[in-house]
């Protein structure tokens, strides 16, 4: 059915989510949960499986990695271009498994799990190949100046595929703890259903720990040109992020031991996203007491209380938590979705940690409203009366910032589209030839107004680390 999508363009699309409710007035969770499956499929990089849905992509950067002696193939494009950055990339995978750990039960009854955790998988593999040794993590393919100077899809490109990594005298202990968080996360994820796989995964997770531990440093300063896209505020959310993600996993002493005595909880956060991990770790936290597994004392009793203040900052707009008109909570203007789908995500999560327990500004309900009300507004109750999911409702961003979905499909066109012939694409103001269905744009400005053009990349691109936390939103709103 997608190969016909990406052949007839925007108007074949109503049949994946057309309508705009499930029939009660509400929007439809359960197809927007397959959209939003479907968006990784979309940025997969590699050799693509048998299994792949979305048929406009093909096979590309088979060569990832080779100039260093590794394969670093797979894994995920970051946004609308063809680098592979691994601190986003990390979190995307983090928050994929956190939302599998959560909400597996409402994943299988929507019958995604399986989707859910072939995204983890694909994911985590690639993770696992980047960490080539016990000090080694490589944390970036592709150059970002010279991958943004061209406008191809990822099948064509061209452009250099320069592998970067940290290691023991070039530290990154920020993205080898995220990545240790994200394969904690995702050993935790597949441990009921592929137990080899799982202890893989949780060998690499501790190795990580370690070096991040012992090698501290911003990998920004080992790796300079991470830091023109994606650079680092710090380490300490991502050391206690993974600790707390290796205790889940381990139950072990001394993680949680570095839970209780590191004392920089993070206080009370804005928000929560690819580089600050904070309230991640306190939500966390916060379940764990609630679960009598850590003590109501000390750090983590701080981080549980600086969780509940952001939680209610959130559902009384208090703190910075501002809302536009529509009621969008409103962070910035550069892809502010990604804050909103990440704060939805731990409001729904910690509606159920609390298990009748109450907040001093409300309880489950609350939590549960204000996820609602940011999802809903994604999926076209705003004012702009438009779905922010591609593929979802009968209007949607027809324009998005993205090379492969702007550039006609090379299963289509086979002819090679050149670094600078592709701006010919991305400079049409017709929509895409290829929908990226599941893609959650960077969305309106604080006044609700949003101008669907791909040259508004502020606005109009997508990414995975905004995508990756509704997933289990939308699996929680379904099981109410």
């Amino acid at each position: 059915m997608v190969r016909l999508l990406a052949a007839a363009g925007l108007a074949a699309l109503c049949c994946l989510g057309c309508a705009i409710s499930s029939g009660d007035g509400q929007p439809d969770y359960r197809a927007a949960l397959a959209n939003s499956l479907l968006y990784f499929e979309g940025q997969r990089s590699g050799r693509l499986p048998v299994s792949q849905r979305v048929q406009w992509r093909g096979d590309s950067a088979l060569a990832d990695g080779r100039d260093h002696g590794v394969d670093l193939t797979g894994g995920y494009y970051d946004s609308g271009d063809n680098v592979k950055f691994g601190l986003p990339m990390a979190f995307t995978v983090t928050m994929l498994a956190w939302g599998v750990v959560e909400h597996a039960r409402p994943l299988e009854a929507a019958g995604e799990l399986r989707n859910a955790l072939a995204a983890v998988r694909w994911g985590a593999d690639y993770l696992a190949r980047a960490h080539a040794a016990e000090e080694t993590l490589y944390v970036q393919v592709g150059d970002g100046d010279s991958d943004h100077s061209c406008w191809q899809r990822p099948e064509d490109m061209d452009t250099p595929r320069t592998a970067y990594s940290v290691d023991a005298s070039r530290p990154g202990s920020d993205v080898a703890a995220e990545t240790a968080a994200a394969l904690a996360a995702s050993a935790v994820a597949f441990r009921r259903l592929d137990a080899g796989y799982s202890a893989a995964l949780l060998g690499h997770a501790e190795q990580l720990f370690r070096f991040a531990k012992n090698r501290r440093g911003l990998y920004h300063n080992s790796v300079p040109g991470a830091g023109e896209f994606y650079p680092s505020s710090g380490d300490e959310d991502e050391l206690i992020w993974a600790a707390v993600w290796l205790f889940v996993a381990t139950g072990r002493e001394d993680y949680k031991a570095f839970i209780a005595g590191d004392g920089n909880g993070g206080g009370v956060q804005s928000t929560l996203s690819w580089d600050k991990k904070f309230v991640g770790a306190q939500a966390l936290v916060a379940k764990l007491i609630l679960q009598g597994k850590l003590p109501d004392a000390g750090n983590p009793a701080a981080m549980k209380r600086s969780l509940e203040q952001f939680l209610c900052n959130l559902v009384q707009h208090g703190g910075d938590a501002e809302r536009s008109p529509g009621g969008m909570l409103w962070v910035q203007p550069w892809n502010n979705m990604q804050y909103v789908t990440s704060a939805a995500f731990v409001a729904a999560a910690h509606a159920d940690h609390l298990a009748g327990a109450s907040l001093r500004c409300g309880g489950a309900a609350q939590l549960l409203s204000f996820a609602r009300s940011q999802v809903d507004y994604i999926l076209g109750v705003n004012p702009g009366r438009m779905s922010y999911m591609v593929g979802y409702g009968p209007r949607f961003p027809a324009q998005v910032h993205h090379r492969g979905a702007s550039v006609p499909s090379i299963k289509y066109s086979p002819g090679k589209i050149t670094c600078k012939g592709g701006f010919d694409y991305f400079s049409k103001s017709t929509p895409n030839p290829n929908v990226l269905v599941g893609a959650i744009v960077g969305g309106p400005d604080g006044n609700d107004h949003y101008n669907d053009s791909r040259q508004n990349f502020k606005q109009a691109e997508p990414s995975t680390v905004t995508v990756a936390p509704i997933v289990g939103v939308l699996a929680r709103l379904l099981h109410n």
